[in-house]
């Protein structure tokens, strides 16, 4: 069985580091952003961030009478299963997304 050569996980440590250094950079786009998204939108990245930082939510879902802190809940909580750097690639590309609207 042939051993994986140094080149290939050099390029996979690479592409870690290309992703992190492109999620760390929406977030400094995403505080700069002109306008607010809408409550939906915000839920969306909030989610993407929290599972792209993370992983699977864990705790109790807050209740009834926290709205803010249920619908957080539930977003992060509809993530769950996604890997971190899948996470984060869909919360970049949002970002992207929103930019050409808000920013």
């Amino acid at each position: 069985m042939p051993k994986p050569t140094f080149e290939l996980d050099v390029r996979a440590v690479s592409a870690s580091l290309s992703m992190a250094s492109e999620f760390e950079e929406a977030q400094v786009r995403v505080k700069a952003f002109k306008s607010t998204p809408s409550p939906g939108e915000l839920l969306e990245l909030y989610a993407l961030y929290k599972q792209g930082t993370a992983g699977d939510v864990t705790g109790a879902r807050p209740g009834i009478l926290d709205i803010k802190g249920r619908a957080k809940f539930d977003a992060w909580e509809k993530k769950k299963g996604q890997a971190k750097d899948g996470a984060q690639s869909a919360y970049v590309a949002l970002v992207n997304e929103l930019g050409k609207r808000y920013a």
